[in-house]
């Protein structure tokens, strides 16, 4: 990229954040500038190539001496958020986070994309008093049950399949759950315990949201439940799954309890 890209760049990342979601109204232009005025009454002279290269670009939507900024500009806000380079594309769509995770029995730090997944929204959903709603141990537990659905190799195929059919094998050839290693097949196992852990009544939306993607509003359609239902049965069905992972620690304080007459015991 050349100086002359690298300072339109900037003139434009100058005139979009000077319009924001404002109306720009052109006052006048007089050589290389344009004075632009905003609905609040600031003013700013901008160079007139970067206004012709929002209007070229989409950036910019004019009506008579009329500018608005379009939802592209926000789009390319991002991109200069993130930096240059094909990265910058990819970047704006996501919510990147840094996380510690348990993977193979070891600690790591991973990249964890939370725009990627519905529940990553639903963190940062607050209640009315303005808390969480969904708090940290439904959350972590939400993220366990689709690392072991996605270990047990349970989400639905959506390719072509290129491995032979079962009756074009050879003798003894193995196929189907012989193929899934020791990992996946405990995986299978804790989604399988987990489920009944949650309970039937629960635990249908729970899979439709952690492990199969869905979002609330389709749980709510597919299921015909009513409108803001799915997140109260979705909380519910997480806290329940997090009582499975993390069941509590028995009272040990508790003492049996027990009655009768004062001379119960018997005489040595």
């Amino acid at each position: 990229m050349n100086k002359q890209e690298i300072d339109m760049g900037h003139a434009l990342e100058g005139l979009l954040r000077f319009a924001g979601s404002r109306v720009l109204t052109l006052k006048e232009g007089s050589g290389a500038g344009l004075r632009l005025r905003r609905e609040d009454g600031a003013e700013r002279t901008v160079p007139a190539a970067a206004v012709r290269r929002a209007l070229a670009d989409g950036l910019l939507a004019r009506e008579a001496d009329r500018l608005r900024a379009t939802a592209d500009a926000r789009g390319f806000l991002r991109r200069r958020l993130c930096g240059a380079g094909e990265e910058a594309y990819g970047a704006q769509h996501r919510d990147d986070e840094m996380a510690k995770v348990e993977v193979e029995g070891a600690a790591a730090i991973v990249r964890i994309n939370r725009a990627e997944s519905p529940l990553g929204a639903l963190a940062r959903m607050k209640d009315r008093q303005g808390g969480q709603f969904l708090p940290e141990e439904a959350v972590a537990a939400g993220e366990r049950l689709h690392a072991d659905f996605t270990r047990g190799q349970l989400q639905p195929r959506v390719t072509a399949s290129w491995e032979p059919r079962l009756a074009s094998r050879g003798d003894g050839a193995r196929g189907g759950i012989a193929d899934l290693t020791d990992s996946a097949l405990a995986a299978r196992r804790r989604v399988s315990q987990a489920v009944d852990a949650i309970g039937p009544e629960l635990a249908g939306v729970a899979l439709d949201v952690c492990c199969f993607m869905k979002g609330l509003e389709t749980v709510e359609r597919e299921r015909q439940w009513p409108a803001r239902s799915a997140k109260l049965l979705l909380r519910a069905a997480l806290l329940s799954l997090s009582r499975h992972y993390h069941p509590p620690a028995p009272d040990r304080r508790a003492s049996t309890l027990h009655w009768g007459a004062e001379d119960y015991r018997p005489s040595l």
